[in-house]
């Protein structure tokens, strides 16, 4: 699928074609149910940059990251090539990655993108991530959160209308 690539293709892309792709802008995340606050940050952090690369966090990491609730449906809800399709269809995108570890680490080393983009409910001290991308040089910038709604509380709202 389109926009779609292995860590090794989007690797080989980007080294053929840098005039194409940098600046490059990187984010990751889960976006098990796509909404709103996604796509506004999504969009926010394309403007920074030539290209924006999403990484996405496989379906095994997902269930790492987000044990099961009791109360709650396993995750991820929808299957990481799903996920990364619908997540490839959005004009904001030009790469996702799917990466099978619980941090975005590995794949920030492989393709060294200039800036590392988080929602700003994040703090740069606590992002794992943050050693690795300061570490080749590389800036991480904090994005306001627009609309403050997360996929765990849409699950919940939906479990409490049955």
């Amino acid at each position: 699928m389109a926009g779609i690539y292995t860590l090794i293709e989007l690797r080989q892309e980007i080294d053929r074609h840098p005039e194409i792709w940098r600046p490059l802008v990187f984010t990751n995340g889960c976006f098990d149910l796509l909404h709103p606050g996604h796509v506004r940050y999504l969009q926010a952090a394309q403007k920074l940059g030539k290209r924006l690369v999403v990484g996405l966090n496989s379906d095994d990491s997902v269930r790492q990251i987000k044990p099961n609730k009791p109360d709650q449906p396993s995750r991820p809800i929808i299957p990481s090539d799903q996920r990364a399709e619908v997540l490839a269809a959005l004009r904001s995108i030009d790469a996702v990655v799917i990466f099978s570890e619980t941090t975005a680490i590995n794949t920030l080393q492989s393709l060294q993108p200039d800036l590392y983009v988080k929602g700003g409910d994040y703090a740069i001290e606590s992002l794992p991530e943050a050693p690795t991308v300061l570490g080749y040089g590389g800036q991480i910038k904090l994005i306001q959160v627009e609309i403050p709604t997360s996929t765990s509380a849409i699950i919940q709202r939906i479990l409490s209308r049955e």
